[in-house]
């Protein structure tokens, strides 16, 4: 084999060890305390990572549903009136690109961020086209289970935590269908919050709080026990893996008692008027509200910013529900355009203010696009045939536009580009390797990508 192979997968008796140990940190520390992040971290001694100095991260934006590219990145002014839809566009600070008429606040700083206007695949699956999307991969037989690992969790595998106190993979606020690690074990899950931002008041992440009546002090006392008990099965263990696990459960308990990791999360500590700057959720038009998605995810993408400044290496922010099949004009007036079109900008400024757009790639898309042709309850179905995504920040130049649909929007027309390409670029950005290739649970090797090409017009 000429490709690097890794492998990766558990002996029965790591399994075993795993298994009776997780009955242990049941009644234990970890149980106690509640430290979901704990049963992540202490099954990757089962591989653990390569250490890097990087500190290049990611932040995408995940629009679930399926933005309309015709409404948004990718208008359609020339079209007959049954493609191009009710919006009208507006040019940008950029001369030659129009946006929609709706996104004004992207309009203006069009020169700190760029498009591609002809992603394309072949799924009009919402699941399956998660998968793609995150993995490079098509689905298997069950498009909401990951056969092959996302994006994070080979982020997660290869280049390991940035900072000790914090995990490198976190999903806000709970996995999606194509975030999963697959074969490469638990311990490369993503970091779920759980909570979601509130729109006015307290933010706390379950993950990080005790239980009442649980003190510090005597979480540390059932530490020691689970110590003691280590040590018990250590004489016994000749493969150096209850050492390995002892040292992630130790790194796990420096999470839960990290400042690093506290102030990271701590949502509120963050200044009103930057809050305000991202946006809370709108008085929506009740006709649209059930409509417009989860009501916080502004404050999501905030949260995001705060992770990656503390040295989170890949953070995949939900912002779902696109799918705008029916009145979805309405949908998108309403809540979804005015609301991203605060966020997103808020986003770019914010990391470029602190000196952080150079070291993180921000990618804004989502599993395909929406129909061409408007349908008859004024909205757009399920389109994967071509697409639009926005990026920006690490090596993007702003101010570019990639690529081209044809006069309705329906085809790509010049330099079509795939998932697999922007999950190329991304991975570079990082520093993954995507020759290396990692075993499944059958001991098949498989590619990080199985193809694609880096978009250097984007740089």
């Amino acid at each position: 084999m000429s490709r690097r192979s890794i492998t990766v997968g558990c002996s029965e008796f790591r399994r075993e060890l795993s298994m009776n140990r997780r009955g242990f940190v049941k009644a234990g520390i970890l149980g106690s305390a509640g430290l979901t992040l704990s049963e992540l971290l202490r099954h990757e001694a089962q591989a653990s990572p390569a250490t890097t100095t990087r500190r290049n991260s990611v932040i995408i934006l995940w629009m679930r549903g399926g933005p309309s590219h015709i409404d948004m990145w990718d208008p359609k002014p020339e079209a007959p009136a049954e493609y191009r839809g009710e919006f009208g566009t507006m040019r940008t600070n950029v001369p030659g690109i129009l946006l929609s008429d709706m996104m004004p606040r992207c309009a203006s700083m069009m020169d700190k961020w760029s498009i591609i206007r002809s992603l394309h695949h072949h799924d009009a699956g919402h699941s399956a086209g998660d998968q793609i999307c995150f993995t490079g991969y098509n689905s298997g037989p069950n498009p909401d289970e990951n056969i092959r690992p996302s994006c994070g969790s080979i982020v997660s595998r290869q280049l390991g935590h940035l900072t000790p106190h914090l995990p490198s993979y976190v999903m806000i606020p709970r996995n999606v269908p194509g975030t999963g690690a697959a074969y490469l074990g638990v311990s490369h899950k993503a970091f779920e919050t759980q909570a979601d931002p509130a729109v006015r008041g307290p933010f706390r992440v379950p993950n990080f709080s005790l239980p009442d009546g649980m003190s510090f002090d005597r979480v540390g006392d059932r530490r020691q026990l689970l110590r003691d008990f280590d040590s018990i099965r250590r004489d016994l263990d000749s493969t150096g893996q209850m050492g390995a696990l002892d040292r992630y459960t130790s790194q796990a308990w420096d999470i839960l008692t990290s400042p690093a990791a506290q102030r990271a999360f701590d949502l509120d500590s963050e200044p009103a008027h930057v809050r305000e700057r991202y946006g809370f959720m709108p008085a929506f038009d009740p006709r649209a509200a059930n409509r417009c998605g989860a009501p916080a995810w502004s404050q999501r993408i905030l949260l995001a910013r705060r992770l990656v400044e503390a040295g989170v290496r890949l953070v995949t922010v939900d912002l779902r529900w696109w799918d705008t099949h029916v009145l979805g004009f309405e949908s998108l007036r309403l809540g979804f355009l005015p609301r991203f079109d605060q966020a997103y900008p808020a986003l770019i400024e914010d990391l470029h203010q602190r000196g952080l757009l150079e070291s993180t790639l921000v990618i804004a898309w989502g599993e395909f696009g929406r129909t061409p042709r408007v349908n008859n309850d004024a909205g757009r179905d399920h389109y994967p045939n071509v697409f639009s995504a926005a990026l920006a920040g690490g090596p993007i130049r702003g101010g570019r536009v990639v690529g081209e649909s044809d006069s309705k929007g329906a085809f790509p027309k010049a330099n079509p580009k795939t998932p697999q390409d922007v999950l190329a670029t991304m991975y570079r950005h990082l520093g993954v390797d995507t020759s290396v290739q990692y075993l499944d649970n059958s001991g098949r090797p498989h590619p990080v990508l199985p193809n694609g090409r880096v978009i250097d017009e984007l740089a």
